[in-house]
Protein backbone atom coordinates (compact mmCIF):
# COMPACT_ATOMS: atom_id res chain seq x y z
CA UNK A 1 0.00 0.00 0.00
CA UNK A 2 0.92 3.64 -0.30
CA UNK A 3 2.50 5.36 2.51
CA UNK A 4 0.06 7.96 4.21
CA UNK A 5 2.18 10.87 2.79
CA UNK A 6 1.97 10.03 -0.77
CA UNK A 7 -1.37 9.36 -0.32
CA UNK A 8 -1.84 12.85 1.16
CA UNK A 9 -0.38 13.92 -2.16
CA UNK A 10 -1.98 11.57 -4.40
CA UNK A 11 -5.01 14.03 -5.67
CA UNK A 12 -2.61 16.62 -6.92
CA UNK A 13 -0.43 14.47 -9.23
CA UNK A 14 -1.70 14.88 -12.78
CA UNK A 15 -4.39 13.25 -15.27
CA UNK A 16 -2.74 10.60 -17.33
CA UNK A 17 -3.37 12.75 -20.57
CA UNK A 18 -1.27 15.11 -18.90
CA UNK A 19 1.74 12.96 -18.02
CA UNK A 20 5.15 14.37 -19.56
CA UNK A 21 7.19 11.48 -19.22
CA UNK A 22 11.28 10.70 -18.77
CA UNK A 23 13.61 8.20 -17.94
CA UNK A 24 14.95 9.11 -14.83
CA UNK A 25 18.16 7.94 -13.54
CA UNK A 26 18.49 8.43 -9.95
CA UNK A 27 16.44 7.58 -6.84
CA UNK A 28 18.15 10.40 -4.67
CA UNK A 29 15.05 12.98 -3.98
CA UNK A 30 17.51 15.68 -4.28
CA UNK A 31 17.80 15.46 -8.29
CA UNK A 32 14.24 16.16 -8.55
CA UNK A 33 15.35 19.54 -7.99
CA UNK A 34 16.46 19.09 -12.00
CA UNK A 35 13.14 19.20 -12.74
CA UNK A 36 11.93 22.73 -11.25
CA UNK A 37 10.56 24.81 -13.55
CA UNK A 38 10.17 21.96 -16.50
CA UNK A 39 7.39 20.63 -17.46
CA UNK A 40 8.02 16.80 -16.43
CA UNK A 41 5.95 15.88 -14.18
CA UNK A 42 5.82 11.67 -14.90
CA UNK A 43 8.88 9.60 -14.17
CA UNK A 44 10.34 6.18 -15.60
CA UNK A 45 12.65 4.47 -12.82
CA UNK A 46 14.76 0.86 -12.91
CA UNK A 47 14.12 -1.28 -10.15
CA UNK A 48 17.80 0.29 -9.17
CA UNK A 49 15.69 3.28 -8.57
CA UNK A 50 12.60 2.14 -6.40
CA UNK A 51 12.28 3.94 -2.91
CA UNK A 52 9.35 5.03 -1.23
CA UNK A 53 11.68 7.85 -0.31
CA UNK A 54 11.68 9.13 -3.70
CA UNK A 55 8.19 8.11 -4.95
CA UNK A 56 6.83 10.34 -1.77
CA UNK A 57 9.53 13.32 -2.49
CA UNK A 58 8.05 13.07 -6.17
CA UNK A 59 4.47 13.03 -5.55
CA UNK A 60 4.68 15.97 -2.95
CA UNK A 61 6.35 17.74 -5.88
CA UNK A 62 3.02 16.50 -8.12
CA UNK A 63 5.32 14.29 -10.04
CA UNK A 64 4.08 10.80 -11.11
CA UNK A 65 6.55 7.64 -10.82
CA UNK A 66 5.85 4.57 -12.79
CA UNK A 67 7.99 1.93 -12.56
CA UNK A 68 9.95 -0.01 -15.57
CA UNK A 69 9.70 -3.74 -15.53
CA UNK A 70 10.78 -6.09 -18.69
CA UNK A 71 9.58 -9.56 -19.13
CA UNK A 72 12.07 -11.41 -17.13
CA UNK A 73 11.80 -8.83 -14.09
CA UNK A 74 7.47 -9.51 -13.59
CA UNK A 75 8.07 -10.59 -10.18
CA UNK A 76 8.95 -7.38 -9.40
CA UNK A 77 5.52 -5.62 -9.88
CA UNK A 78 4.94 -6.75 -6.59
CA UNK A 79 7.10 -4.10 -4.96
CA UNK A 80 5.85 -1.24 -7.25
CA UNK A 81 3.02 -0.53 -4.07
CA UNK A 82 5.46 -0.65 -1.66
CA UNK A 83 8.12 1.61 -3.16
CA UNK A 84 5.44 4.43 -3.37
CA UNK A 85 4.74 4.21 -7.28
CA UNK A 86 2.07 5.23 -8.87
CA UNK A 87 2.16 2.04 -11.83
CA UNK A 88 4.01 -0.14 -13.59
CA UNK A 89 5.04 0.38 -17.49
CA UNK A 90 5.93 -3.03 -18.79
CA UNK A 91 8.48 -2.75 -21.10
CA UNK A 92 8.62 -5.36 -23.79
CA UNK A 93 6.77 -8.64 -24.75
CA UNK A 94 4.87 -10.46 -21.54
CA UNK A 95 3.55 -13.98 -21.84
CA UNK A 96 1.26 -13.51 -19.16
CA UNK A 97 -0.36 -10.77 -17.63
CA UNK A 98 1.25 -9.24 -14.58
CA UNK A 99 -0.30 -8.06 -11.34
CA UNK A 100 0.55 -4.77 -10.53
CA UNK A 101 -1.62 -4.44 -7.42
CA UNK A 102 -4.28 -1.96 -8.61
CA UNK A 103 -1.65 0.09 -9.63
CA UNK A 104 -1.70 1.89 -13.30
CA UNK A 105 -0.50 -0.52 -15.92
CA UNK A 106 1.17 0.96 -19.18
CA UNK A 107 2.35 -1.24 -22.03
CA UNK A 108 5.55 -0.26 -23.76
CA UNK A 109 6.08 -3.25 -26.38
CA UNK A 110 7.63 -3.76 -29.74
CA UNK A 111 4.91 -1.75 -32.72
CA UNK A 112 3.93 -5.00 -33.64
CA UNK A 113 2.19 -5.59 -29.95
CA UNK A 114 0.35 -2.62 -29.47
CA UNK A 115 -3.18 -3.28 -29.07
CA UNK A 116 -5.93 -0.55 -29.77
CA UNK A 117 -8.98 -1.68 -28.28
CA UNK A 118 -9.96 -0.72 -25.97
CA UNK A 119 -7.72 2.34 -25.81
CA UNK A 120 -5.07 1.98 -23.17
CA UNK A 121 -4.79 4.62 -20.33
CA UNK A 122 -1.50 5.38 -22.40
CA UNK A 123 -0.51 4.04 -26.07
CA UNK A 124 3.21 3.22 -25.73
CA UNK A 125 5.58 1.74 -27.76
CA UNK A 126 9.91 1.98 -27.10
CA UNK A 127 10.65 0.68 -30.40
CA UNK A 128 11.92 3.77 -32.47
CA UNK A 129 14.35 5.10 -34.92
CA UNK A 130 16.47 8.05 -33.53
CA UNK A 131 15.53 11.09 -35.41
CA UNK A 132 17.73 13.02 -37.29
CA UNK A 133 19.95 12.98 -40.63
CA UNK A 134 22.68 10.98 -40.49
CA UNK A 135 26.00 12.49 -42.10
CA UNK A 136 27.41 8.92 -43.11
CA UNK A 137 24.17 7.79 -44.71
CA UNK A 138 23.11 11.39 -46.43
CA UNK A 139 26.41 10.52 -48.53
CA UNK A 140 25.22 7.19 -49.83
CA UNK A 141 21.10 7.14 -49.64
CA UNK A 142 18.43 9.43 -50.34
CA UNK A 143 14.78 8.60 -49.94
CA UNK A 144 12.69 7.59 -52.87
CA UNK A 145 11.62 10.88 -52.92
CA UNK A 146 15.19 12.46 -53.38
CA UNK A 147 15.00 14.12 -50.19
CA UNK A 148 17.11 13.75 -47.57
CA UNK A 149 17.33 10.73 -45.39
CA UNK A 150 15.25 11.82 -42.22
CA UNK A 151 15.11 9.22 -39.37
CA UNK A 152 11.57 9.49 -37.85
CA UNK A 153 8.67 8.28 -36.19
CA UNK A 154 6.50 10.69 -37.28
CA UNK A 155 4.89 8.51 -40.50
CA UNK A 156 4.15 6.03 -37.75
CA UNK A 157 3.24 8.11 -35.03
CA UNK A 158 0.60 9.81 -37.65
CA UNK A 159 -0.86 6.56 -38.04
CA UNK A 160 -1.00 5.84 -34.32
CA UNK A 161 -2.76 8.65 -33.53
CA UNK A 162 -5.21 8.12 -36.06
CA UNK A 163 -5.96 4.46 -34.39
CA UNK A 164 -6.52 5.97 -31.00
CA UNK A 165 -7.78 8.72 -28.99
CA UNK A 166 -5.54 7.37 -25.77
CA UNK A 167 -2.37 9.74 -25.58
CA UNK A 168 0.66 8.61 -27.24
CA UNK A 169 4.30 8.06 -26.19
CA UNK A 170 7.59 7.50 -28.32
CA UNK A 171 9.91 5.31 -25.79
CA UNK A 172 12.79 5.20 -28.02
CA UNK A 173 16.25 5.41 -26.51
CA UNK A 174 19.52 6.61 -27.41
CA UNK A 175 21.68 3.98 -29.08
CA UNK A 176 24.04 2.72 -26.18
CA UNK A 177 27.45 3.85 -26.38
CA UNK A 178 26.34 7.25 -28.23
CA UNK A 179 27.00 10.91 -26.84
CA UNK A 180 24.43 13.39 -28.75
CA UNK A 181 24.78 17.25 -29.05
CA UNK A 182 21.73 18.57 -27.30
CA UNK A 183 19.70 19.16 -31.15
CA UNK A 184 19.55 15.68 -31.16
CA UNK A 185 17.07 15.72 -28.21
CA UNK A 186 15.60 19.17 -29.82
CA UNK A 187 14.62 16.84 -32.94
CA UNK A 188 13.41 14.14 -30.50
CA UNK A 189 11.21 16.07 -29.18
CA UNK A 190 9.59 18.08 -32.41
CA UNK A 191 9.93 14.73 -34.08
CA UNK A 192 6.92 12.74 -31.83
CA UNK A 193 5.21 16.32 -30.63
CA UNK A 194 4.32 17.38 -34.70
CA UNK A 195 1.78 14.61 -34.54
CA UNK A 196 0.43 14.85 -31.40
CA UNK A 197 2.43 12.47 -29.04
CA UNK A 198 5.17 13.15 -26.45
CA UNK A 199 8.57 11.35 -26.51
CA UNK A 200 9.30 9.55 -23.29
CA UNK A 201 12.66 11.29 -22.77
CA UNK A 202 15.89 9.76 -22.54
CA UNK A 203 19.09 11.05 -22.30
CA UNK A 204 22.33 9.20 -22.86
CA UNK A 205 24.38 7.46 -20.39
CA UNK A 206 26.74 10.73 -20.83
CA UNK A 207 24.67 13.26 -20.55
CA UNK A 208 22.46 12.03 -17.51
CA UNK A 209 25.90 11.73 -15.47
CA UNK A 210 26.60 15.22 -16.00
CA UNK A 211 23.88 16.24 -15.70
CA UNK A 212 23.30 14.85 -12.27
CA UNK A 213 26.68 15.97 -10.88
CA UNK A 214 25.39 19.86 -12.03
CA UNK A 215 27.91 20.20 -14.89
CA UNK A 216 27.04 23.46 -16.00
CA UNK A 217 27.30 22.86 -20.16
CA UNK A 218 25.11 19.82 -19.35
CA UNK A 219 22.77 22.29 -17.39
CA UNK A 220 23.00 24.45 -20.47
CA UNK A 221 22.07 21.58 -22.96
CA UNK A 222 19.30 20.29 -20.09
CA UNK A 223 17.22 23.13 -20.13
CA UNK A 224 17.23 23.76 -24.03
CA UNK A 225 15.59 20.11 -24.24
CA UNK A 226 13.56 21.27 -21.31
CA UNK A 227 12.30 24.74 -23.10
CA UNK A 228 11.32 23.02 -25.91
CA UNK A 229 9.32 20.57 -24.30
CA UNK A 230 7.94 23.21 -22.43
CA UNK A 231 7.29 24.79 -25.92
CA UNK A 232 4.89 21.79 -26.81
CA UNK A 233 3.27 21.15 -23.67
CA UNK A 234 2.39 25.28 -23.45
CA UNK A 235 0.07 24.47 -26.38
CA UNK A 236 -1.91 21.86 -26.10
CA UNK A 237 -4.20 22.55 -28.10
CA UNK A 238 -2.57 21.79 -31.05
CA UNK A 239 -2.12 18.10 -29.94
CA UNK A 240 -6.09 18.13 -29.40
CA UNK A 241 -6.44 18.66 -33.38
CA UNK A 242 -6.79 16.91 -36.21
CA UNK A 243 -3.60 16.34 -38.65
CA UNK A 244 -5.66 18.00 -42.22
CA UNK A 245 -4.77 17.35 -45.09
CA UNK A 246 -5.77 16.96 -48.69
CA UNK A 247 -4.66 13.20 -49.12
CA UNK A 248 -5.29 10.64 -47.22
CA UNK A 249 -3.36 7.21 -47.09
CA UNK A 250 -5.90 3.97 -46.73
CA UNK A 251 -3.48 1.82 -44.56
CA UNK A 252 -3.53 -0.34 -41.62
CA UNK A 253 -1.08 -2.08 -39.43
CA UNK A 254 -0.97 -5.19 -41.77
CA UNK A 255 0.14 -2.55 -44.47
CA UNK A 256 2.57 -0.50 -43.20
CA UNK A 257 1.06 1.25 -40.68
CA UNK A 258 3.13 0.24 -38.07
CA UNK A 259 6.69 0.56 -39.84
CA UNK A 260 9.06 3.74 -40.16
CA UNK A 261 10.43 5.25 -43.41
CA UNK A 262 7.24 3.99 -45.30
CA UNK A 263 4.64 5.77 -47.54
CA UNK A 264 3.62 8.00 -44.99
CA UNK A 265 7.22 9.24 -43.94
CA UNK A 266 7.89 9.30 -47.66
CA UNK A 267 5.15 11.59 -48.26
CA UNK A 268 5.84 14.10 -45.34
CA UNK A 269 9.40 14.68 -47.00
CA UNK A 270 8.07 15.90 -49.49
CA UNK A 271 5.88 18.23 -47.52
CA UNK A 272 2.86 17.07 -48.65
CA UNK A 273 -0.15 17.49 -46.32
CA UNK A 274 -1.33 14.06 -45.96
CA UNK A 275 -3.38 11.94 -43.19
CA UNK A 276 -3.51 8.89 -42.52
CA UNK A 277 -6.63 6.30 -42.89
CA UNK A 278 -6.22 3.31 -41.02
CA UNK A 279 -8.46 1.07 -43.30
CA UNK A 280 -10.56 -0.43 -40.49
CA UNK A 281 -12.20 3.15 -39.45
CA UNK A 282 -12.37 3.64 -43.21
CA UNK A 283 -15.89 5.91 -43.51
CA UNK A 284 -17.27 9.22 -45.02
CA UNK A 285 -16.12 11.08 -42.15
CA UNK A 286 -12.45 9.76 -42.21
CA UNK A 287 -12.34 11.24 -45.87
CA UNK A 288 -14.38 14.46 -45.90
CA UNK A 289 -12.09 16.83 -46.93
CA UNK A 290 -9.52 15.23 -48.97
CA UNK A 291 -9.18 15.64 -52.41
CA UNK A 292 -6.42 12.94 -53.31
CA UNK A 293 -6.69 9.33 -51.68
CA UNK A 294 -3.83 6.06 -51.50
CA UNK A 295 -5.13 2.75 -51.03
CA UNK A 296 -2.27 0.86 -49.98
CA UNK A 297 -4.07 -2.68 -49.49
CA UNK A 298 -7.00 -3.10 -51.41
CA UNK A 299 -7.78 -6.76 -50.72
CA UNK A 300 -7.63 -5.80 -47.21
CA UNK A 301 -10.82 -3.78 -47.43
CA UNK A 302 -14.31 -4.69 -46.96
CA UNK A 303 -17.30 -4.15 -49.35
CA UNK A 304 -18.40 -1.62 -47.08
CA UNK A 305 -15.05 0.26 -47.35
CA UNK A 306 -14.61 -0.13 -50.85
CA UNK A 307 -18.28 1.38 -51.07
CA UNK A 308 -16.50 4.44 -49.30
CA UNK A 309 -13.48 4.59 -51.89
CA UNK A 310 -16.28 4.39 -54.49
CA UNK A 311 -18.08 7.77 -53.50
CA UNK A 312 -15.26 9.15 -52.86
CA UNK A 313 -14.40 9.41 -56.24
CA UNK A 314 -17.78 9.47 -58.11
CA UNK A 315 -17.21 12.15 -55.68
CA UNK A 316 -15.00 13.69 -57.71
CA UNK A 317 -11.98 12.75 -55.81
CA UNK A 318 -9.08 10.96 -57.24
CA UNK A 319 -7.77 7.36 -56.38
CA UNK A 320 -4.38 5.75 -56.34
CA UNK A 321 -4.11 2.11 -55.63
CA UNK A 322 -0.68 0.00 -54.85
CA UNK A 323 0.37 -2.31 -57.76
CA UNK A 324 -1.24 -5.44 -57.79
CA UNK A 325 0.16 -8.50 -55.91
CA UNK A 326 2.53 -5.79 -53.58
CA UNK A 327 2.14 -6.08 -50.26
CA UNK A 328 4.36 -4.43 -46.86
CA UNK A 329 5.97 -7.29 -45.58
CA UNK A 330 3.90 -8.10 -42.03
CA UNK A 331 4.54 -6.67 -38.36
CA UNK A 332 7.42 -8.20 -36.63
CA UNK A 333 8.75 -7.83 -33.59
CA UNK A 334 12.48 -7.06 -34.39
CA UNK A 335 11.59 -5.34 -37.57
CA UNK A 336 10.43 -1.18 -37.76
CA UNK A 337 11.91 -0.23 -41.18
CA UNK A 338 11.55 -1.52 -44.43
CA UNK A 339 14.25 -4.06 -46.26
CA UNK A 340 16.35 -2.99 -49.61
CA UNK A 341 14.29 -4.75 -51.77
CA UNK A 342 10.81 -2.76 -50.10
CA UNK A 343 12.23 0.40 -50.44
CA UNK A 344 12.95 -0.28 -54.52
CA UNK A 345 9.56 -1.32 -54.85
CA UNK A 346 8.30 1.97 -52.69
CA UNK A 347 10.29 3.66 -55.58
CA UNK A 348 7.67 2.51 -57.87
CA UNK A 349 5.12 4.13 -55.66
CA UNK A 350 6.58 7.35 -54.78
CA UNK A 351 6.42 7.81 -58.85
CA UNK A 352 2.67 7.36 -59.33
CA UNK A 353 1.95 9.35 -56.19
CA UNK A 354 4.36 12.42 -57.33
CA UNK A 355 2.84 11.97 -60.85
CA UNK A 356 -0.58 12.01 -58.94
CA UNK A 357 -0.34 15.06 -56.62
CA UNK A 358 2.13 17.13 -58.76
CA UNK A 359 1.80 20.76 -58.21
CA UNK A 360 -1.21 20.61 -56.38
CA UNK A 361 -1.86 22.16 -53.06
CA UNK A 362 -3.80 19.98 -50.77
CA UNK A 363 -3.47 22.35 -47.40
CA UNK A 364 0.32 24.11 -47.74
CA UNK A 365 3.27 24.02 -50.27
CA UNK A 366 6.74 24.87 -48.75
CA UNK A 367 9.60 25.58 -50.28
CA UNK A 368 13.32 26.40 -49.03
CA UNK A 369 12.43 23.36 -46.50
CA UNK A 370 14.85 20.33 -47.55
CA UNK A 371 15.73 19.15 -44.00
CA UNK A 372 12.63 19.73 -42.33
CA UNK A 373 9.32 17.74 -41.97
CA UNK A 374 6.33 19.49 -41.15
CA UNK A 375 2.22 18.72 -40.06
CA UNK A 376 -1.03 20.23 -40.80
CA UNK A 377 -3.70 20.53 -37.96
CA UNK A 378 -6.65 22.24 -37.21
CA UNK A 379 -9.45 21.84 -34.55
CA UNK A 380 -12.86 20.03 -36.29
CA UNK A 381 -13.96 23.98 -37.10
CA UNK A 382 -11.33 23.90 -39.48
CA UNK A 383 -9.52 27.59 -37.44
CA UNK A 384 -6.82 28.34 -36.72
CA UNK A 385 -4.84 26.40 -38.74
CA UNK A 386 -1.22 25.40 -37.36
CA UNK A 387 1.75 24.73 -39.59
CA UNK A 388 4.28 22.70 -37.35
CA UNK A 389 7.92 22.54 -38.61
CA UNK A 390 11.09 20.67 -37.36
CA UNK A 391 14.62 21.02 -38.50
CA UNK A 392 16.64 17.77 -38.42
CA UNK A 393 20.09 20.03 -39.70
CA UNK A 394 22.50 21.35 -36.75
CA UNK A 395 22.41 24.73 -38.55
CA UNK A 396 19.09 27.01 -39.20
CA UNK A 397 16.95 27.12 -41.65
CA UNK A 398 16.16 30.02 -43.91
CA UNK A 399 13.80 32.01 -46.39
CA UNK A 400 11.32 29.54 -45.96
CA UNK A 401 8.11 30.68 -47.92
CA UNK A 402 4.86 29.02 -47.51
CA UNK A 403 1.96 28.86 -50.07
CA UNK A 404 -1.51 28.02 -47.73
CA UNK A 405 -4.60 26.91 -49.49
CA UNK A 406 -7.53 29.61 -48.51
CA UNK A 407 -7.60 33.44 -47.50
CA UNK A 408 -6.29 34.34 -44.09
CA UNK A 409 -5.56 37.78 -42.63
CA UNK A 410 -3.63 36.76 -39.58
CA UNK A 411 -0.75 34.65 -39.20
CA UNK A 412 1.70 34.38 -36.00
CA UNK A 413 4.90 32.24 -35.57
CA UNK A 414 5.84 30.52 -32.23
CA UNK A 415 8.85 29.05 -31.29
CA UNK A 416 10.55 27.82 -28.11
CA UNK A 417 11.37 30.68 -25.55
CA UNK A 418 9.85 33.66 -26.99
CA UNK A 419 7.57 35.44 -24.92
CA UNK A 420 5.20 36.24 -28.02
CA UNK A 421 5.02 34.88 -30.98
CA UNK A 422 6.45 36.71 -34.38
CA UNK A 423 3.65 38.70 -36.44
CA UNK A 424 4.32 38.28 -39.42
CA UNK A 425 2.36 39.28 -42.82
CA UNK A 426 0.65 37.42 -44.90
CA UNK A 427 0.27 38.50 -48.54
CA UNK A 428 -2.51 36.68 -51.63
CA UNK A 429 -0.83 33.66 -53.44
CA UNK A 430 -1.80 31.96 -56.31
CA UNK A 431 -3.29 29.35 -54.10
CA UNK A 432 -4.46 31.54 -51.08
CA UNK A 433 -2.49 32.76 -48.53
CA UNK A 434 1.44 33.27 -48.64
CA UNK A 435 3.89 33.49 -45.74
CA UNK A 436 7.53 33.69 -45.33
CA UNK A 437 9.40 32.76 -42.77
CA UNK A 438 13.08 34.05 -41.95
CA UNK A 439 14.91 31.22 -39.94
CA UNK A 440 13.65 28.56 -37.82
CA UNK A 441 16.22 26.94 -35.87
CA UNK A 442 15.24 24.15 -34.25
CA UNK A 443 11.28 23.75 -34.18
CA UNK A 444 8.13 26.13 -34.78
CA UNK A 445 4.27 26.52 -35.30
CA UNK A 446 3.05 29.19 -38.01
CA UNK A 447 -0.74 29.64 -37.05
CA UNK A 448 -3.22 31.14 -39.55
CA UNK A 449 -6.36 32.63 -38.91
Amino acid sequence: MLSLPVLAFAAALPAAGDWVPMRWPSSDPRSLDLLSGTPVNCLLLEPRSWSAEFSAAAASQGIVTLGVIRPDQAELAARAGPAGLNGVVLEGVFDKPVAAGGLTVIEMPPRARLRFDPPPVVLATSQGVWPGIDAAEEESKAAPSGAPWIHTNSGFLRFVRAMTTAPVWMGCQPPPGVVFPAARYLQAVGDAAITGARWVISLDQDLNQRLLARDPPALRDWNRIASHVHFFEQHREWRRMELTGGLALVQDTGSGGLLSGGILDMIAVKHTPVRAVPGRYLDDTRMRGARMAVNVDPAALDEARKETLRRFTRGGGTLLTAPPGWKFPPPRDDRITLDKEDIAILDSIWREISSMTGRHNLGVRLFNVASTLSTLSSPAAGRPLVLQLVNYSDYPVENITAHILGRFTRADLYEPGGAAPKKLAPYESEDGTGVDIDRVSTVAALVLE
